[in-house]
């Protein structure tokens, strides 16, 4: 009976030690996979946070780019209101210049044919007074002078339609190279407006782009730290786990120890025993 006990009591301490492993590999996994469904819940809603963060940026971006879309319209909108009443202003000052000038022209016109008339009244009045009085002495002589003033005056009138032709020519010379002017001046302004609108565009396109690459980085250094720290948290979290699973380990085989020293204890006094026995047996 002292046999089967102590079988028993072996038995029953290697089952326990057995059941002592069994258990702490099972308090093991089970920290494992807790720290491996903590670490998946963490990432999933850094994932979360980072979704939407990103989707707020993009609305952002969206509703700032068709903000800017709808500003530079209504800008351009605005010059050319502008610019159409500029030319309205201008096409009606042009055609008030225009008849002004038709209006001096004709008065140069009726002013110098009033004078032709005259002179040509004038001159048939005194060539009919001539002939009546110098009669068929001078008649020759009277008509070689008509003659010679008929040419004459055809001369200065052509003369003078050459003038004005020449006059009228010089004047659409003035106002075509005016009109060219104008326009090459024109096209210089709005060339120069068209280079200062599309240097102001690429400045702000630069200033948002360094802005929003300084807040990326920003926001990456702040990520990476964050994951520096969280890494470190995790190492700092499981050098704790390990001290304490080593120390419960350590305690475990001390308490293994003392129950080998004390088995071995009591084997050595049922030895004693049982040599004692013997021997006064024996004796």
């Amino acid at each position: 009976s002292f046999y089967e006990q102590k079988i028993l009591q072996k038995t029953f301490g290697r089952w326990k030690e057995w059941w002592t492993v069994c258990r702490e590999r099972q308090l093991s996994l089970r920290a494992e996979n807790h720290y491996r469904h903590f670490l998946c819940s963490w990432t999933l809603k850094a994932w979360r946070a980072s979704v939407c963060q990103q989707q707020g940026e993009r609305n952002k971006y969206w509703t700032a780019e068709s903000h800017a879309k709808k500003q530079k319209l209504l800008r351009t909108w605005q010059c050319w209101l502008v610019y159409v009443d500029v030319q309205r202003t201008k096409r009606g000052m042009q055609a008030v210049a225009l008849a002004f000038r038709e209006r001096s022209c004709l008065r140069v016109s009726w002013a110098v044919w009033r004078r032709q008339h005259y002179q040509r009244c004038t001159g048939r009045q005194m060539n009919i007074v001539a002939l009546q009085h110098w009669a068929q002495s001078l008649q020759f002589r009277a008509w070689l002078q008509w003659r010679e003033l008929y040419l004459y005056s055809q001369n200065e009138k052509q003369k003078e339609t050459r003038a004005v032709t020449h006059h009228q020519h010089w004047e659409l010379r003035r106002c075509l190279g005016a009109w060219l002017g104008y326009l090459n001046l024109h096209r210089v302004k709005k060339r120069q407006n068209e280079l200062a609108q599309e240097l102001h565009r690429s400045r702000t396109l630069r200033r948002c782009f360094s802005d929003w690459r300084q807040l990326l980085e920003c926001r990456r250094r702040i990520r990476a730290h964050q994951r520096d720290l969280e890494k470190q948290a995790a190492r700092i979290a499981l050098r704790r786990v390990f001290a304490h699973w080593k120390h419960v380990v350590l305690c475990v085989e001390e308490s293994q120890r003392c129950e080998r020293a004390e088995e071995h204890y009591r084997h050595q006094l049922l030895v004693r025993a049982l040599s004692c026995v013997r021997w006064r047996g024996l004796w």
